[in-house]
């Protein structure tokens, strides 16, 4: 987007105060190691790499006991965000000119690349494995239901509860049952998925003319003798909403083979649609089949910083300014929780990086970490904003003007006065060297945002005492704004 382009050119002039970049939050005092301007750095600066080295935590076991002392604390949600970031700047910063670490970094942030835990998700992971348990040392049949927004860790966490029966199997002795999982979606019909089961269950049977997989299955959990020469099974649905059918018959049948006298099936059906529960959840009661449901909540931002720290923990360099995640963990915790969302962002913010550094017209010893406009940058093409493109294409002296306001208004205030708005806009323009207009001038440039739809003008015969009040959401403007260091700067 070319606005965008440009208010980011515009924040990257030099600021007449020397500053330390702060977040939203105020919470992180980490120094910031910008990147070097198209102009060269004196020869006698000192690298940021050696400024980073002089630290004494460059130790890479802490930063492995970091990563374990994280796995191991439940209660990691609750921690403030400075603490959450602690440690990302203990390391050299890395060189984004050396291909071998940009493949490391975008290989350790892409999606598929499965962590040694799943942070976060402890709970829920602990009422799947009892689950699981139960019904293996009861040799019972039964059924589970997760469900959950897409990007919340539901079958990053199934997978992990495979190796934690594993386990537990070994310990105890137990026997750990068959294992099969399907991915609905690559299934060429519905009721293939019975043909799937009978496979695992009986791999050398084969299945008669006139009969079905299904019925087949049922004979055999119908009978006692067959039964107790088969092994407990644990069948993992992935998306499971891709049977649901216009009868729904596939999926009440599947659910059926947990209900059957010698039935031997534990059933894991995992699903996006949090309603699927609701729309065949009163047929699979009234066939006493009711399943066990387990719901995967969105991610929060604490969440979703800590489980990229602990992604990032693993490497030996520092690629990604705290600030830059805060920024990233606060727009996807805010839009919609979803992990794979705020991964491939930052791996979108480090390509942005890549591009600042081929175009750059000269050549610097100095490394450079994701930036908080890189990741502006990778936000704005991740979530196409109307009010986001308006808010960056306005003047600049408009944006100071919602800058004030969202100033003015952190003090709880939910409406204020054009009068008492100048105040602010006057404070921010002198604390920046910026020359501000008249109260008739910003009274006008009001009235433009009103018809713009991002403010609202009450009536009045004195200019001063129309009463202004945001019509967007005040984390619109934050995000608009974020990229672009002059207002960074304000914001704070």
């Amino acid at each position: 987007m070319p606005s965008i382009a440009v208010a980011i050119v515009g924040g990257d002039a030099p600021s007449p105060h020397k500053r330390r970049l702060r977040s939203n939050s105020a919470l992180i005092d980490n120094p910031v190691i910008n990147t070097p301007s198209k102009s060269c750095p004196p020869v006698k600066s000192k690298s940021a790499r050696q400024r980073v080295n002089d630290s004494p935590s460059t130790n890479r076991a802490n930063v492995e006991t970091g990563v374990t002392k994280m796995n191991n604390n439940n209660n990691n949600n609750n921690l403030p965000v400075k603490k959450l970031l602690d440690g990302l700047l203990d390391k050299p910063i890395w060189n984004p000119t050396e291909l071998g670490q940009i493949s490391v970094v975008k290989e350790a942030l892409h999606v598929s690349t499965a962590p040694s835990m799943a942070v976060c998700r402890e709970d829920e992971q602990k009422r799947i494995v009892e689950f699981c348990r139960q019904s293996i040392v009861e040799e019972k049949a039964g059924s589970l239901y997760i469900c959950g927004c897409p990007g919340t860790g539901k079958s990053l966490s199934v997978e992990n509860v495979k190796g934690c029966l594993a386990v537990w199997a070994k310990e105890t002795g137990s026997q750990l049952p068959d294992i099969l999982t399907i991915n609905c979606t690559s299934l060429s019909s519905t009721s293939e998925i019975f043909n799937k089961i009978l496979e695992k269950s009986q791999p050398n049977k084969k299945v008669s003319g006139r009969s079905t997989p299904l019925k087949q299955l049922q004979q055999l959990y119908f009978q006692k003798q067959q039964s107790s020469d088969t092994k407990m099974m644990l069948v993992i649905a992935d998306e499971l909403d891709y049977l649901i059918t216009k009868d729904r018959v596939v999926l009440h049948d599947l659910f059926m083979l947990t209900t059957l006298p010698f039935s031997k099936v534990i059933l894991i059906g995992i699903a996006n649609a949090i309603d699927l529960t609701d729309r065949f959840l009163p047929k699979l009661q009234s066939l006493n089949c009711k399943p066990t449901v387990v719901s995967f909540r969105s991610y929060s931002m604490d969440q979703i910083i800590m489980i990229l720290k602990q992604r990032l923990m693993a490497l030996p360099y520092a690629v990604f300014q705290p600030q830059a995640l805060e920024l990233c963990a606060r727009k996807v915790a805010a839009a919609s929780g979803d992990m794979r969302k705020a991964l491939g962002i930052c791996r979108g913010a480090i390509e942005m990086l890549e591009t600042e550094l081929r175009e750059a017209t000269c050549t610097s010893t100095l490394t450079s970490m994701v930036r908080v406009d890189h990741m502006a940058f990778a936000l704005s093409r991740a979530y196409k904003s109307p009010i986001v493109d308006t808010i960056q294409s306005l003047p600049q002296h408009q944006q100071i003007v919602l800058c004030s306001v969202v100033k003015h208004f952190r003090k709880g205030k939910k409406d204020t006065t054009i009068g008492e708005l100048n105040k602010f806009y006057i404070d921010v323009c002198k604390s920046t060297l910026i020359p501000p207009v008249g109260v008739m001038e910003l009274s006008c440039m009001c009235r433009v945002l009103g018809d713009q739809g991002i403010l609202k003008l009450g009536q009045s015969r004195d200019d001063k005492l129309r009463r202004v009040t945001l019509q967007i959401d005040e984390a619109d403007i934050i995000f608009a704004l974020q990229g672009i260091r002059f207002f960074r700067n304000c914001l704070q």
